[in-house]
């Protein structure tokens, strides 16, 4: 599969779209940079990947020599009359050095668990960076979807506010009967209780960007196409099993589980160590027998190698290998969980992906029908074949159909992006996003994997994402786009069948 990269890949009609978008119009790639740099799940997630990394140093340091220092002032407040060979005061110091020569394989396998588990962190964080880019993009399209909505709804309020005043002013002359006004007046209120619903709708939509992005969305401009969606499921979940993050992690989990347990097996094997030390005392003066070689101060020094061989342990190690080989099995079916995840996932993210441009086809057709009966129920009541009520049903219907519209561009963009994003093709590097440099995981692990220094305590704890504490309350306000078929009045003047009909006189 070839990289994804917004930029380069618009189609024609796409590139039209944004060429007719406002100047300042807020692109869908403004939207995941911002939340690439900015977003606190996102950054969590990287600090908690930088934790990971000092696993590997934690292991390998049970490896390395271990230095030791010790001092002491002591004061002997009480001495026994009969001794005379303790001192009043005594300082003393001492300093160890040891180094592990054999610990039966356990730092080797700690380091490698450490090491694999770095590895499965870098998977984790990419599959964080998808799913966030997933619900920005989610995020992004119901804000479209919701202004157009909006915008729908406004102009049916209008269209039918003009037909209300129309049918008052034709009942006021007697064209119109009561039941035809009322008809009118509880069509307007359905259609303002439909425009307040998707008001706030789209407001929430617009405070989940915000949550997700960090700003507040501005005039934002329809998304590129979606490049390398697979041909059928099958395609897709090849490809997921082979690069699918959360799939990748499972499985390099149950690596590490495994070096794990051969840590566990070798507490039961001898550990051998080198050691030396030196010592030094002094008793300031304070010792009360003097001579027979006895002196106020002195130092010494040992060195040589330490074979343990465990012997019994009250059945720890046994234990600690069977919580390694059961945590172990769990890490191993965690692979298969992810496995049938991955699999779901893709294929339901298919399927809707289908679903969703088989209704883009089928309310195309029907928005088309339903602009054609419109005019046809407004013709036909010029010349009074059709009622008030035939018309605002009409109306409806071609409301519902546009709506339904919309929605299933919003659904098919986002289940395509999921698509991708459960084929492992929805990360950063992935989508292009090139607005300052990325960030690397890599960096931080060789900056610290082979530390050696007690005092390297890198930078302070404090916040990289920005707050949105500062962003204005969201509303409904829409821009709204010219619907024609919207604009006209629904009420034509011509005189309403019902009453051509009755009998004159």
């Amino acid at each position: 599969m070839r990289a994804i990269c917004f930029a380069p890949l618009l189609t024609t009609a796409a590139l039209a779209a944004l060429v007719s978008a406002p100047v300042a119009a807020e692109t869908l790639r403004d939207a995941l940079l911002q939340a690439y740099k900015t977003n606190p799940t996102l950054n969590g997630a990287r600090a908690d990947l930088r934790a990971t990394d000092e696993n590997v140093p934690i292991a390998r340091a049970n490896g390395l020599p271990q230095v030791t220092l010790q001092s002491a002032y002591q004061e002997n407040v009480l001495i026994a009359s009969n001794n005379f060979a303790s001192p009043l005061r005594q300082v003393t110091a001492q300093a160890q050095t040891t180094l592990p020569i054999y610990s039966g394989g356990q730092v080797r396998n700690s380091v490698n668990a450490a090491k694999t588990r770095v590895d499965a962190g870098r998977d984790s964080l990419r599959r964080t960076e998808s799913d966030l880019f997933t619900a920005v993009v989610g995020a992004y399209m119901d804000v479209i979807r919701d202004e157009a909505i909006v915008s729908l709804n406004q102009q049916n309020v209008k269209v039918l506010e003009v037909n209300l005043q129309a049918s008052k002013d034709r009942f006021q002359v007697g064209d119109l009967t009561r039941t035809d006004v009322a008809q009118s007046e509880a069509r307007l209120a359905l259609a303002r209780s439909q425009l307040q619903s998707a008001q706030a709708r789209l407001i929430s939509s617009r405070e989940s960007y915000v949550r997700l992005v960090g700003s507040a969305p501005g005039s934002l401009a329809p998304p590129p196409d979606l490049p390398n969606l697979p041909l059928n499921p099958d395609v897709a979940v090849e490809v997921a099993l082979h690069d699918n993050p959360a799939l990748l992690a499972s499985r390099k989990q149950a690596d590490a589980a495994g070096f794990d347990e051969k840590a566990a097996l070798g507490q039961r094997l001898p550990k051998l160590q080198l050691f030396a030390g030196t010592s030094y005392y002094n008793y300031l003066d304070s010792l009360r027998v003097s001579g027979f070689g006895v002196q106020q101060s002195g130092n010494a020094a040992q060195g040589g190698v330490q074979l343990s061989i465990p012997l019994y342990q009250g059945g720890r190690p046994s234990a600690q290998i069977r919580q390694a080989r059961d945590r172990r099995t769990q890490a191993i079916e965690g692979v298969t969980e992810a496995e049938r995840g991955v699999v779901a996932q893709t294929r339901s993210a298919y399927a809707v992906w289908q679903s969703s441009l088989d209704v883009i086809q089928s309310s195309v057709v029907t928005v088309n029908a339903d602009k054609l009966s419109l005019e046809g129920v407004r013709a036909e009541n010029s010349v009074g074949n059709r009622t008030i009520l035939e018309i605002l049903n009409a109306e409806q219907e071609l409301l519902n159909a546009q709506v339904q519209l919309v929605t299933a561009k919003r659904d098919a963009y986002v289940a395509g992006f999921a698509l991708l994003a459960a084929m492992g093709h929805a990360e950063a590097r992935d989508l292009g996003l090139d607005g300052g440099a990325l960030y690397d995981p890599v960096q931080h692990y060789n900056r610290v994997h082979t530390q050696l220094s007690d005092w390297a305590d890198g930078n302070s704890p404090g916040p990289a994402s920005t707050g949105t504490t500062t962003t204005k309350a969201q509303n409904a306000t829409v821009d709204a786009s010219h619907q024609p078929t919207l604009d006209a009045t629904v009420d034509t003047g011509a005189p309403n069948p019902a009453q051509a009909q009755k009998p004159k006189g």
